[in-house]
């Protein structure tokens, strides 16, 4: 078990699934705290520390839905993994989108894991308790560097 919570970031506009998600990754001894982002520029200010999220901690694990209002998720995305700050941390996609196209897309774009919701309530349980147990207690998260520290990692050796 981590000595310290596992930072999660979930982008995700629809309360019911962000509540659906929070269960789910109750269910688990890995320490976490979670952050909700409402939507697309809500979560590039909580990753830049914008605003009401000045001071916000570095997410380890960030959990993305497509179809959010203002900017949608494959353009955070393309945010996240272009940005040498961002690009190391995971990002799951998360979306009701089972279009090829969108699918390929997120993985043009660095995403490290594709899943789709599902409307079964026993399913939409399955899915993210494997999300869960991949990404909090098999995986092993990039540790943030302290601010101010820089990896040579961003270019190629």
């Amino acid at each position: 078990m981590s000595k310290r919570p596992i930072e999660i970031l979930i982008v995700e506009d629809n309360p019911g699934d962000v509540r659906l998600i929070r269960e789910s990754l109750s269910d688990t001894e890995t320490q976490h705290r979670l952050h909700v982002a409402r939507d697309g520029e809500e979560a590039l200010a909580y990753l830049h520390q914008e605003g009401e999220f000045a001071g916000a901690p570095r997410p380890e694990l960030i959990i993305l839905d497509l179809n959010l209002p203002t900017k949608n998720g494959h353009d955070v995305l393309a945010v996240i993994k272009s940005s040498a700050q961002f690009k190391f941390i995971p990002v799951v996609i998360l979306t009701s989108s089972n279009l090829d196209e969108d699918i390929l897309k997120a993985y043009a774009h660095n995403a490290n894991c594709y899943v789709t919701k599902s409307v079964d309530p026993m399913e939409a349980t399955r899915l993210l308790g494997a999300i869960r147990d991949f990404w909090l207690t098999s995986a092993r998260l990039p540790v943030p560097l302290p601010p101010g520290i820089h990896s040579d990692l961003s270019s190629p050796t």
